[in-house]
């Protein structure tokens, strides 16, 4: 494992996490967009997956998460340029990119603003693109922190002064995932959320307003994964995002959640493997 420290052309640090993969010249890279809050640090369950399959896998704290610098005034598609600079410095021409949750929206700006270098884009529990084409709050048990983020930065950061977690958010089967196969990522979620708040509360900033591109412009293949009975993300999103991206497809998992969701991990690495050999 090797952990970089980028310096981007505007100044600013970006933490890099690299397994190195297999060697192999032709082995596929996946760029990991982690979920909000998240160090950064690739998780052992992704891990375990990608080295099993000969994936070189990489993670990058975004700003302001895991030693990477604040950038306050970022949007979701500023994640675009960021790791174009993070494929470029490891002299990587294509590959692809999965994220969840929070880091949903991120791994569709690299599908939608590199799609010469994109194989393709796996989200889980992914949000929309803030709308009023349905009730975007529907179904999220605890949406507080994303209403006081419409308010703006300055709102949302003093919603943080006084946040906490609802349990609530989890069903039964995430905190058996959390207990068990993802104990990392409860884990990584602790301790980015005791470092600071700033990355939370810029993706939730972030979140709710304009992403800076359009997801019906994206043209390589989409693949969306959604618990049914995700209390964070409700799989009303999901199913906005299949409508908006003519290049989507959505596998429901109705009795997963929005941890428990992540087991599907796997199989999506072999989808992108597959449409990998389909597309060269």
């Amino acid at each position: 494992m090797t952990r970089h420290e980028l310096l981007l052309a505007d100044g600013r640090l970006l933490v890099v996490h690299d397994d190195g993969g297999s060697g192999r010249e032709d082995a596929l890279t996946l760029v990991w967009h982690h979920g909000s809050p998240q160090t950064g640090a690739l998780l052992d369950p992704l891990l375990a997956a990608a080295r099993a399959r000969g994936i070189r896998l990489l993670s990058y704290a975004r700003p302001s998460y895991g030693g990477s610098s604040p950038n306050v005034a970022r949007n979701i598609a500023s994640a675009a340029g960021d790791v174009a600079q993070i494929v470029d410095a490891l002299r990587i021409d294509r590959f692809a990119v999965m994220g969840a949750s929070g880091g949903g929206p991120h791994a569709l700006a690299c599908a939608a603003l590199l799609p010469d270098r994109i194989i393709g884009a796996v989200c889980l529990a992914s949000p929309t693109p803030f709308t009023t084409e349905f009730d975007w709050h529907a179904g999220m048990v605890s949406p507080d922190g994303v209403r006081a983020a419409e308010a703006g930065r300055d709102a949302r950061a003093r919603f943080a002064e006084t946040e906490v977690f609802d349990e609530n958010s989890f069903t039964a089967a995430d905190w058996a995932a959390l207990s068990d196969r993802w104990e990392s990522l409860g884990r990584d979620a602790g301790a980015a959320g005791a470092a600071n708040p700033d990355g939370l509360i810029d993706d939730d900033v972030a979140l709710v307003t304009p992403w800076g591109f359009d997801v019906s412009g994206i043209s390589v293949p989409v693949l969306l994964i959604q618990g049914g009975e995700d209390r964070v993300i409700p799989a009303s999103h999901a199913q906005f995002l299949l409508t908006a991206t003519p290049s989507a497809e959505l596998w429901l998992r109705p009795r997963d959640g929005h941890v428990s969701v992540l087991n599907a991990c796997p199989v999506a690495m072999d989808w992108l493997l597959d449409l990998r050999y389909l597309r060269t």
